[in-house]
């Protein structure tokens, strides 16, 4: 048999196009290396935890993976209906299991599917760990995989509610009853994605009002990603509903958007910093905190003032999750809105975060327009921008290396006065501010980010950069 599709994960996992190259055939391919891992690495008997997401037979792939990796004599704890990848996460860990498995595409287009690894430590698979899985896949399908009833019969696979175990969880977590009699209303945004039904379960349909919170695999054709440009009807809902806040989640409920109570859209920068506000100032809590490479400078001031320790890692989550395993970490995020915070799991969670900023509405008596503004006030205007280039390959490629080549004098009419090329290149402007060119570990994009002290200079600082590579505003 021919040697079948070269599969390697990118930022997050392994994604690709579904009836494309993601198919049944190379999900067991996957699967099988998962299996053949565990069985080189894992002390004794091991087990796995697969859940899956609400994108196109998602089930049947979750289905597919389980029984590969059972009939590899791994027990499995399959999940009984959609689920998000923090609670396959959390389950991963409480479970006592060596590894979890999501089949997703997390915040990519429709046409993907994807398939994450998650360590026993109940967060991303480390980059070792990863390495090592894609050296054990096969270059056939498996033959001879055993039936789903047979390995449920036997006991291989074992059929589980991860949704009420992880919301239990999180209820011992968040002070659902303050949040309960606080009056405050929420608007949630499922975005179509696996966090259907958490908020409501969690608080109630009084409290809390949903929009996309229904199973549909083509996500009426947008990207389940929670960022502004397509979370229009959210805030629209929070305008026109009166409520105090307004939450989305991703396609697998582990990245977060907010909107305050006029409709503003409050990014990943600034939720990063209030939870990390929150946590020093209201539960005195110490520790350090993790970003990203595109992640806002707002943290290393926040830092400096509180006495403590950032870090900037790589892009991807895997890296900053690893480093909150090492030691005391308070805030733990990306750019992109997948945020980790302690006392829970070091995985990003959408729900958890989420609530943990509703929680420090009621706590401080503040609406989320006001704590944006004071935190501004205190430590400065900080205001980010980000694009995503559709390029050629070629294209990208040429523009890169010209830029590692020739780097840039000025941009935005800006000298630049530095260069970090710890992941993708930044480059920093003589009045404080920078803008980041890296292209995508899981899309065929070109992503340009940037940060100054006003929208406007923010946004002329990546419109620069693009009108370089010949795409416009």
């Amino acid at each position: 048999m021919t040697q079948e599709t070269d599969i390697k994960f990118g930022t997050d996992g392994w994604r690709a196009i579904i009836g494309d190259t993601y198919t049944f055939a190379n999900v067991e391919r996957v699967a099988a290396a998962t299996a053949a891992w565990l069985g080189k690495t894992a002390s004794g008997s091991s087990s796995v935890v697969i859940g899956y997401d609400t994108r196109f037979e998602g089930s049947a792939f979750a289905l597919a993976a389980a029984r590969v990796i059972a009939g590899m004599g791994v027990h499995v704890y399959l999940g009984d209906a959609f689920t998000t990848t923090p609670a396959v996460s959390w389950a991963t860990n409480a479970l006592g299991c060596d590894a979890g498995v999501v089949i997703t595409a997390s915040h990519n287009p429709p046409a993907y599917n994807g398939y994450k690894l998650k360590a026993s430590f109940g967060g991303p698979a480390t980059p070792d760990q990863i390495t090592a899985v894609e050296k054990e896949i096969p270059g056939e399908r498996p033959r001879d995989v055993p039936s789903a009833e047979s390995l449920v019969k036997t006991g291989a696979i074992e059929l589980i509610d991860l949704n009420s175990r992880y919301l239990d969880a999180i209820a011992r977590l968040i002070d659902l009853e303050a949040i309960r009699t606080s009056g405050l209303s929420i608007a949630y945004d499922a975005m179509f994605g696996s966090g259907q039904g958490m908020m409501t379960r969690l608080l109630s349909s009084k409290q809390v009002l949903t929009i996309h919170d229904d199973h549909n695999p083509g996500f009426h054709g947008q990207a389940p990603e929670p960022i502004e440009r397509n979370l229009g009807e959210l805030s629209k809902l929070v305008r026109e509903s009166g409520c105090d806040v307004g939450l989305a989640t991703d396609g697998d409920g582990d990245r977060i958007g907010l909107y305050d109570e006029n409709g503003a859209f409050v990014d990943a920068h600034r939720i990063m910093a209030l939870l990390f506000q929150f946590l020093v100032e209201e539960r005195h809590l110490r520790g350090d905190v993790v970003k990203s490479f595109a992640a806002t400078d707002l943290l290393d001031k926040m830092g400096a003032a509180y006495g403590l320790k950032v870090e900037t890692t790589k892009v991807g989550f895997k890296y900053i999750a690893s480093r909150m395993v090492e030691g005391n970490v308070l805030v733990g995020g990306e750019e992109s809105g997948g945020i980790a915070v302690a006392g829970h799991i070091p995985e990003r969670d959408g729900i958890y975060a989420g609530l943990l900023m509703v929680e420090m509405m009621v706590k401080t008596g503040k609406s989320l327009s006001t704590l944006v503004t004071e935190l501004m006030t205190t430590f400065g205007q900080h205001h980010a921008y980000r694009r995503d280039l559709r390029l050629s390959q070629d294209v990208k490629d040429r523009f890169m290396n010209r830029l590692e080549t020739d780097g840039l004098d000025r941009v935005a009419g800006q000298k630049v006065t530095s260069l970090d090329d710890l992941d993708g290149l930044k480059f920093r402007t003589e009045n404080g501010g920078w803008v980041m060119i890296r292209p995508s570990g899981t899309e065929p994009v070109l992503r340009v980010y940037s940060e100054a002290d006003s929208p406007d200079g923010a946004e002329a600082l990546v419109n620069d950069v693009a009108a370089m590579v010949g795409a416009g505003k």
